[in-house]
């Protein structure tokens, strides 16, 4: 019988976890046991007892990383974890594999299967189990709910008999999943959304929220076959920045999610354009702990440059940790048992599957992702 761990987070003030009380049901139509760290779920009041009233047993950390065939947390487990693991073991998380070369290595020499889960294809097949889009679009909303609270000014116009009060204004720089969320909230709370990305094809999305959306001629840009937009040229880049300008200026709440895959986060606003905003404005910049897309961001913290503040907090899902650990725990739970095999109940690791050829970063001593091994140059090495 397959053993699915849950160990609890070690990263420093991640309050998620990967399983919540209503999956087990799943696990355990598909026969799988459960195993849990204690204390996994305190953070968001999840008891121990809580789990095992639905079955689920409570080990230490030790003996949850020893136990699992599978073993699933949020982030990626620290290297003195993995001596505890069964070598044959499967871990998942998000694995940051593009910026992790040292911990892949040490991993596979581990040998360990890893699986990242912001590897996972953008697909039809893949949607349920998508995690990183889950998490994405969670962050867009947190992003919204973190400025107001910084603004000193409320969003929605609101006629009063003391006068009228405007709306705020909130600009968004990038419509991905998470852009698009943080759309729908800014007007869904009452204020006035622009927005620009660099892929002209989300422009009706945008308008298709209530928003505006920003047109700048930029030229040919593209987007990857995952929907993620490709990087522009330095001549394309100071046009965008050039052309937002005004608009930043111009706006109470600026929102930055403008992150390439793979590759450092484009520089979208300067110190310059950032002396041009009214004091008491609001930069979030999605994008600061992996470099930022605002000159002055600080990654995990709240500056004051210029009388704007300028938020680069990071881990944005995890200000609503309940709600991502939910979507979260659902997304494994769809990956584990879109693998399991019905008649058998036996996780299959299917390699030539093409989901797992796209998010099997390790196996069996070696890094064998053909994008991660490109990125990181493994075969010219190999061939040399």
């Amino acid at each position: 019988m397959t053993t699915v761990a849950f160990p609890k987070e070690s990263k420093p003030g991640e309050k998620r976890c990967a399983l919540l009380p209503q999956n087990l049901k799943t696990y355990t139509a598909l026969g799988m046991d459960v195993v849990i760290e204690s204390g996994m779920g305190a953070d968001i009041f999840v008891s121990d007892s809580m789990y095992q009233d639905v079955g689920v047993t409570v080990l230490s950390r030790s003996e949850t990383l020893s136990t699992g065939d599978i073993i699933v947390s949020v982030n990626k487990l620290d290297i003195a974890d993995i001596a505890h693991c069964k070598k044959d073991a499967v871990l998942i998380s998000f694995l940051d594999p593009f910026n992790e070369a040292e911990y892949l290595k040490q991993l596979s020499d581990s040998g360990q299967t890893s699986i990242s889960v912001e590897m996972i294809p953008r697909s039809s097949r893949c949607q349920k189990m998508d995690a990183l889009s889950s998490q994405a679009s969670l962050a867009g909303y947190a992003m919204v709910g973190i400025a107001m609270h910084q603004l000193h000014t409320i969003l929605p116009m609101m006629m009063t008999p003391s006068g009228t009060i405007k709306a705020a204004k909130v600009f968004v720089i990038g419509a991905g999943v998470a852009g698009l969320q943080a759309i729908a909230t800014a007007k869904r709370l009452g204020a006035a959304v622009t927005a620009f990305d660099t892929r002209a094809v989300v422009a009706e999305q945008v308008r298709s929220l209530g928003g505006k959306f920003l047109d700048i001629d930029l030229g040919q840009t593209e987007q990857t076959a995952q929907g993620y937009a490709t990087a522009l040229t330095p001549e394309q880049m100071a046009t965008q920045q050039a052309a937002q300008a005004d608009c930043i200026a111009d706006s109470d709440i600026v929102i930055t999610t403008a992150q390439l895959f793979g590759r450092p986060p484009p520089r979208l606003i300067d110190q310059a354009t950032v002396a041009k905003m009214k004091p008491g404005s609001v930069i979030v910049d999605m994008a600061a702990e992996s470099g930022g897309n605002v000159e002055g961001s600080v990654a995990g913290k709240t500056v004051l440059k210029d009388d704007v503040y300028i938020i680069g907090d990071g881990n944005w899902p995890g200000l609503v940790a309940k709600d991502a650990s939910a979507m979260y725990a659902n997304n494994i739970v769809n990956l584990i048992s879109e693998f399991c095999d019905k008649e058998t109940q036996t996780f299959t690791l299917d390699l030539t599957d093409d989901i797992l050829q796209s998010c099997v970063i390790t196996h069996a001593g070696n890094i064998i992702n053909p994008v991660i091994r490109k990125h990181l140059n493994l075969d010219l090495e190999s061939n040399a």
